[in-house]
């Protein structure tokens, strides 16, 4: 029983120290906008693939560099309504 409680700590430790790792009350929409920012944010940090991205577009790199920045502030739409309770 022990181990268990000790399981539960470290993960909660992991989701509060980690913002992508989430936590029990993460809804699906804001789970997949971290996906898609830490996905932008890896292209754009990986020189390799931003020229991948500016040669398959055909665009300069600062403008694909630009266009990920973009996408980045709502990757997924707008969020969905919650509803009130």
């Amino acid at each position: 029983m022990g181990d268990r409680y000790n399981i539960y700590s470290q993960l909660e430790h992991l989701q509060s120290k980690y913002v992508g790792t989430g936590h029990a009350d993460t809804t699906k929409f804001e789970w997949l906008v971290n996906i898609h920012r830490d996905s932008y944010a890896s292209y754009m940090g990986h020189y390799n693939m931003l020229n991948l991205f500016s040669i398959n577009e055909n665009e300069a790199k600062a403008r694909v560099r630009f266009n990920f920045m973009e996408r980045m502030l709502q990757p997924c739409g707008p969020p969905p309504e919650k509803p009130e309770e």
